[in-house]
């Protein structure tokens, strides 16, 4: 595993051991997280089946530029990040964005073309408030814990147990996921729920695969079957999962999946 950080942004790469197939892998994190989601399973999975895979730091979260000023940072500040990065590698990637990373994703590709994009529990492109209503309804206390964190406050362990996990998850894991957890964005947050809502006539262009879980409190199955509507394609719901699907311990399922449909693509 190699780390980059500067001036520029934070990236977590991992390669395969021999030569990398020619499209390269980019992995965009939600809100509250940055690269370090995708460290422990997804990276070390994708590289072991041959591809060159990144995860990116967007502006303010985990080790890149900008912590001090985080509220500054808009949607359109994340999608710079990923361009950036996007014209860094050698060949355009296949995006795979989770929650607020999806939301990303989708922007990006208003006015860009990818080979593909994977939208895992994402924001979907009518915005974040039919997740809000419904999170103070069904979770008020989730809503509260989140809504601190997002001012600067601690949220509890359990709180990141409840968003995150509905399957079984260790101490340590949960711990050291806590530790990694930071605030997000205030103008970002409002990007997605009111600003900056996708065109999704520019993104049908692009090759979707949509992945959301039944339990997943953040971001409903209901909702994700929504996104899949608006884009025309099939939403896959896992069962007995959460919203951290890349942390979750079947985790191999969601990502085996998006294996099967890179080979689709490539063929």
């Amino acid at each position: 595993m190699s780390s980059s950080q500067s001036e520029t942004n934070e990236v977590l790469t991992r390669l395969p051991a021999g030569k990398a197939k020619a499209t390269p892998l980019l992995f965009i994190h939600g809100a509250y997280a940055a690269a370090w989601c995708w460290e422990d399973h997804f990276l070390p999975f994708f590289a072991e089946a041959g591809y060159a895979a990144h995860a990116l730091s967007l502006s303010g979260h985990g080790g890149s530029p900008g912590r001090r000023h985080l509220d500054s940072f808009s949607i359109a500040d994340y999608v710079r990040d990923v361009a950036k990065m996007v014209d860094s590698l050698p060949a355009p990637p296949v995006l795979i964005g989770h929650s607020m990373g999806g939301f990303v994703v989708q922007k990006y590709l208003e006015d860009h073309l990818a080979p593909g994009a994977v939208l895992m529990c994402a924001v979907p492109p009518q915005g974040l408030m039919s997740a809000a209503l419904g999170l103070m309804f069904t979770k008020p206390s989730l809503m509260k814990d989140m809504n601190n964190l997002m001012s600067g406050g601690k949220s509890s362990i359990e709180t990141l147990r409840e968003a995150l996990f509905a399957q079984e998850v260790s101490v340590d894991d949960l711990k050291r996921y806590y530790k990694n957890s930071q605030s997000e964005s205030h103008r970002a947050i409002w990007d997605m729920s009111l600003f900056a809502m996708p065109r999704t006539h520019r993104i049908k262009r692009t090759p979707l695969l949509v992945q959301g879980a039944e339990f997943d409190h953040l971001i409903p199955a209901s909702l994700v079957e929504m996104t899949a509507r608006s884009y025309g394609v099939e939403a896959h719901i896992f069962p007995a999962m959460g919203h951290g699907l890349m942390l979750e311990k079947d985790w191999q399922k969601p990502a085996r999946q998006i294996l099967d449909w890179l080979a689709e693509l490539d063929s």
